[in-house]
């Protein structure tokens, strides 16, 4: 019996000693393991300087002069931000929902792993044992798809000693902001900088207790518990949350009675596109030349710069009061006046709008949009014949078309949609700062979703009178005429190379066979003269003074140049006007101040371009011509119309049957550039009342410059006067001719 005692006694010290050579042989294993792991042995593991700069996709951010995200350019639409920029109840709901012990344990808290396993053994498990480190390691550095358990149980631990790491390098502050920053919340909104802008159009520190609920709430599942698609599961899950907070005294009961029965407010949800927002011409524009600018820039390792991955901080020259200023001129002309003037006018007329050309040239031009279409790209890669394409786009089908009154749902074919949006008149628009070249405003189009061609840099369209000013030009600055020169208002022929001659005409006999003065015959944009003047300075004299204010554009050397025959886009206008209002210095427009790395590093200044094109003198003349145009010419109507009271010179241009209308105006503080008409220079009014320069595009010019001056932020001074040149002038200006006459009146309607 005693033998039998002695025995028992040492089997069971037996026992307990292979439990703990078990036990310890089983902890030794995990620690090697673990050992082996954090020393990348047995697979990646992510070095110090790895974990200080992990490789998240971040996006490319564009700022406006004065401070306001413009847009971004992204693979992940993630921007990061600092501990310090996110709302106190983002990071409390944060804690009381995913890790109330956060403060407590150095990555990993084993005392939840313990009630996870005690949970899942007595099958009440409830919640997951993973701390807000860990998730942040698996987010840094995410697991592989359709891995096995043993493969899985493997990454778990890797993903212990990442939070392990991480815990060792950075504060808890830094964690919860790095944590902010990787998680996604639906909608192409990946960190809270990009949910906070997306749902609520707010930054992460301007983050209410209910907002803040339900986007911690959305990390659960962000599909699930969309706002936008699930609500009800949504509000729910925001419930929850803020319950949590309520259980660790983040906020009071009261407060959770109060907030659990409002609704979510959405009305500024904006998922962030590309195609949608302020400036999105300028965006893309400026997307193409900063791809262009990162192929011929490297990154301190040698590889190029990217801007959908590197998170760029891209700060421009654009003005964001006078951006939104310039697209609401836009948007008030075109959609309640101009647009609806179009319809109405080819209401009813039969083959509209293509009453004035033939049907081999008609199908030639909806042949060639249906040709540049994406619905026709995709039939034709996928092996459809040109038959079944053209039998495709005669067949109506259910769309989405562009009004003025926002998409429209309707049901046409393809063929006619070509044609409804052949039927939009589309404009041009850039402002930049005379005195530095800087642009301000810059509308490319009517709706980049639907109308992407960009006619400011892009485009360039036929600029009618407004090419005048440039013929003057030369006659002011060669000294031997002055404003108040006359001339004769007669007919001026040219021989032509093939020996036939060209004689153009004036759009009315207004003091025809008269002696007239150079600003009378500008303000009225008078054909004869501006072919007397050519006649005597030579095509290429005007060609050559055009290239020192900046016009690149293939201008030929002809006497019909003076009439305005080139093709100039918007930007080179604006430009080449802004040079008189700068006393005749050239400052090429510019539109990047700096680019930053995701660090707030710069990389890159930039700084204006200038260089004299005429000389002062001759600058201010011409000042005074075109304040001409403004006081009792073609562009009249700013003062009687739209009684801008501010010091103004500029010029209309209407093109041949009224295809392009332009204003090209400017300000001692802003030059603006407007250009209206249609894709096809076949579709236009049929009248030059309606189709005019002053009709079309002046309205615009008005109702921003008025916009502009009418907003006390801006601080612009309507008695600010153009600058004078320093030596005083020896001409005058204000001529009695232009005065004292009224027989010009009718033509002053027209360019």
């Amino acid at each position: 019996m005693a033998k039998s005692k002695k025995d028992g006694f040492l089997n069971s010290r037996k026992v307990i000693r292979y439990f703990w050579t078990i036990y310890a042989s089983i902890l030794g294993l995990v620690f090697f393991l673990l050992f082996l792991i954090s020393m990348g042995w047995l697979g990646f593991m992510p070095s110090f300087e790895e974990l200080e700069n992990p490789q998240t996709n971040l996006a490319t951010e564009v700022y406006s002069e004065d401070g306001h995200l413009l847009g971004k350019y992204y693979i992940e639409n993630r921007s990061n931000v600092n501990y310090g920029d996110i709302s106190p109840y983002l990071v409390n709901a944060l804690l009381a929902t995913e890790d109330a012990r956060f403060y407590k344990h150095s990555g990993v808290d084993f005392k939840a792993l313990v009630r996870v396993a005690f949970g899942v053994a007595t099958f009440t498990h409830k919640g997951g044992g993973s701390t807000i480190t860990q998730q942040l390691a698996k987010n840094l550095f995410p697991r592989k798809q359709g891995a096995n358990k043993f493969v899985l149980l493997f990454t778990k631990l890797k993903e212990w000693v990442v939070a392990a790491k991480l815990e060792r390098n950075y504060s808890k502050e830094e964690i919860i902001a790095m944590y902010f920053n990787t998680v996604d919340f639906g909608n192409l909104s990946h960190g809270i900088k990009s949910a906070s802008r997306t749902y609520f159009d707010k930054l992460p520190s301007e983050i209410n207790i209910e907002e803040a609920a339900l986007l911690v709430g959305m990390l659960k599942a962000p599909t699930y518990y969309s706002p936008t698609r699930n609500p009800e599961n949504s509000i729910r899950r925001r419930n929850v949350v803020m319950k949590q907070m309520t259980k660790y005294d983040y906020i009071q009961k009261e407060e959770y009675d109060s907030l659990k029965v409002l609704p979510i407010d959405l009305s500024r949800f904006n998922v962030q596109d590309h195609t949608a927002g302020v400036s999105t011409y300028f965006r893309e524009y400026l997307r193409q030349e900063l791809i262009k600018w990162c192929d011929m820039h490297e990154k301190p390792d040698g590889t190029r710069y990217n801007i959908y991955k590197d998170g760029l901080k891209v700060y421009t020259t654009i003005n964001y009061r006078m951006q939104i200023h310039a697209e609401a001129a836009v948007e008030n002309h075109m959609a309640n006046d101009l647009q609806p003037a179009f319809f109405k006018h080819w209401k009813g007329v039969r083959n509209a709008p293509f009453a004035n050309i033939n049907k081999e040239e008609q199908d030639r031009l909806m042949t060639s949009a249906m040709k540049r279409s994406p619905r026709y790209a995709t039939l034709k890669n996928s092996g459809v014949s040109e038959a079944k394409i053209a039998e495709n786009f005669m067949q109506k089908t259910p769309m989405r078309v562009f009004s003025w009154q926002g998409e429209k749902d309707t049901i046409m074919s393809p063929w006619d949609s070509i044609l409804y949006y052949k039927m939009h008149l589309l404009t041009g628009v850039m402002a930049m700062e005379p005195s530095t070249g800087k642009i301000q405003a810059y509308v490319g189009g009517i709706n980049y979703r639907h109308f992407q061609f960009d006619h400011v840099f892009q485009a360039k369209r036929q600029v009618g009178s407004t090419f005048k000013p440039f013929v003057y030009t030369l006659a002011m600055q060669q000294g031997e005429l002055s404003p108040c020169s006359e001339v004769p208002n007669v007919p001026v022929s040219f021989e032509m190379d093939d020996g036939s001659r060209w004689t153009p005409r004036n759009s009315n006999d207004a003091r025809e066979g008269e002696m007239v003065s150079l600003k009378w015959a500008l303000a009225n944009s008078v054909n004869y003269v501006s072919a007397y003047l050519i006649k005597r300075y030579s095509p290429q004299a005007v060609v050559d003074l055009i290239r020192k204010l900046g016009v690149t554009s293939e201008v030929p050397a002809v006497p019909s140049i003076c009439l305005g025959t080139p093709d100039i886009s918007v930007a080179e206008m604006t430009a080449a006007f802004s040079t008189y209002a700068n006393k005749g210095v050239y400052i090429k427009p510019y539109y990047i101040t700096k680019i930053c790395d995701n660090k707030g590093n710069v990389i890159e200044s930039f700084q204006m371009e200038s260089r004299e094109a005429i000389d002062e003198q001759t600058a201010y003349l011409m000042v005074r011509l075109m304040q001409g145009v403004v006081e009792g010419g073609t562009g009249s109507r700013l003062r009687y119309r739209y009684k801008l009271d501010m010091p103004i010179a500029g010029k209309t241009g209407t093109t041949q049957n009224n295809s392009d209308g332009w204003f090209m105006g400017y300000t001692p503080d802003i030059a603006c550039g407007v250009w209206v008409g249609c894709e096809d220079r076949a579709i236009h009014f049929r009248s030059t009342a309606l189709g005019q320069g002053a009709n079309m595009a002046l309205p615009i010019w008005a109702d921003f410059i008025q916009r502009c001056y009418n907003d006390k932020l801006l601080r612009l001074d309507k008695t600010k006067q153009f600058a004078q040149p320093s030596t005083p002038l020896t001409v005058e200006t204000d001529c009695s001719a232009f005065k004292e006459d009224s027989r010009g009146t009718n033509n002053r309607m027209f360019d």
